[in-house]
């Protein structure tokens, strides 16, 4: 049974705790003075190393990220969350310290279990991949693509991560791929200090310092923005590309990549890694007859071993075409329908994704859709996506 380790000096926390996941797993720290990290450290893991390690209030900050940095440097299958209040301009320092869970210090104890359970999981998980007879576990990978431009592929994307981040909160990453043209930050209203360009000319990385390139968003998301000028994307290969998304895997549950128009090279590199692939058109000729293009290149490139998500947007009767018009054009079925919105084009001016907003709106209700695919398929362990058709009139 894995031991769970509590650092707080609130006795009605430590409750919470062990009303989530059972008082004989819990081990109580009452308190830490500032002092020697190592000391420090030595202290939680005294006797049996804990699989989970709660830093709860009354712990200053200061102490619990500097602590949590050394227990991730010499005990990486240990997993440490933050529950001291802190505040979301701060995640990214908790993060670059080696939390991978925050919650509220005042989360009920079903929260709280949840939040556990995922600690225990992700320790598990990582105690599994020191061996070397294991692979390390990896997110899904799900790049969203359009064979043209003004299918509105980012309004997709960031509503996708922004639902994933509600599902799996810290645990979802956002990566802009159209490395030359991208408008994540502004989709999300990010202001990035840094971003791809600067991680790729940092050089060789491992997972936690590639955190330290991301930009926190207020729904627990991060992203990986592009840069601002478009001479800055010269020099990202799809190796680079490759090897980011890569070590994204490792640390996100779910990796959620805005590509640039067509099948470019950056773009074909993260297909090579995709578990999934959300296909994104909208209901006009040139972007129908794009995407069956794009189907039969992905098919001659053996490219077909994702779980594929064709989203419709724009749909509107008045366009001249059916439903049934696209997928005989496309030969492929339309797992889910956009419908054309205007709260869509008042979204992307703020800033704010629709299903951050919470506006009820039918376009809202599709989003939401497809967002939910993904949860089923986490419940499902393995295997492809729903078979099922969301449809939004």
């Amino acid at each position: 049974m894995m031991r769970v380790l509590v650092a707080t000096t609130v006795d009605e926390f430590t409750r919470r705790v062990r009303l989530a996941i059972g008082a004989d797993r819990v081990q109580p720290l009452w308190s830490m003075a500032p002092g020697d990290p190592a000391r420090l450290t030595l202290e939680i893991v005294s006797g049996e190393i804990p699989g989970v390690v709660v830093f709860g209030p009354g712990i200053p900050d200061p102490v619990a990220l500097t602590v949590a940095a050394h227990i991730d440097e010499k005990y990486p299958a240990t997993t440490v969350v933050l529950a001291t209040g802190l505040g979301p301009d701060e995640w990214l320092a908790a993060m670059q310290a080696g939390i991978r869970e925050v919650v509220s210090p005042d989360a009920e104890v079903g929260d709280l279990r949840m939040v556990l359970d995922r600690a225990t999981a992700n320790a598990t998980a990582r105690r599994l991949s020191l061996s070397p007879d294991v692979a390390a576990p990896r997110g899904r990978i799900i790049p969203v693509v359009s064979p043209k431009g003004g299918s509105g592929k980012t309004t997709v994307a960031t509503n996708l991560a922004v639902g994933l981040a509600k599902l799996a909160p810290h645990r979802t990453v956002i990566v802009d791929l159209d490395v030359q043209f991208g408008d994540v930050a502004s989709a999300l209203h990010l202001v990035p200090e840094q971003g791809i360009a600067e991680a790729v000319r940092a050089g060789d990385l491992d997972a936690m310092a590639l955190k330290t390139f991301l930009t926190p968003h207020s729904t627990g998301l991060y992203a990986l923005c592009a840069p601002d000028s478009p001479a800055a994307a010269d020099g990202i290969t799809a190796e680079d590309v490759s090897r980011l998304i890569g070590l994204l895997a490792t640390e996100f549950r779910y990796v959620v990549i805005d590509t640039a128009p067509g099948l470019v090279e950056h773009t074909l590199a993260v297909l090579d890694e995709a578990s999934d692939v959300v296909m994104v058109c909208g209901m006009d000729v040139p972007s129908i007859r794009g995407l069956f293009k794009e189907l039969q290149v992905l098919e001659d490139l053996s490219l077909n071993h994702m779980t594929r998500h064709v989203v419709l947007n724009f749909a509107d009767k008045a366009s001249g075409l059916t439903l049934k018009d696209v997928e005989t054009v496309v030969g492929t079925s339309v797992d889910l329908e956009l419908p054309r919105s205007k709260a869509v084009p008042l979204s992307t001016n703020r800033g704010v994704p629709l299903v951050q907003s919470g506006v009820r709106d039918a376009a809202t209700k599709a989003l939401q859709d497809l967002v939910n695919r993904f949860q089923v398929q986490l419940e499902k362990t393995s295997g492809g996506g729903p078979k099922h058709r969301a449809l939004v009139r």
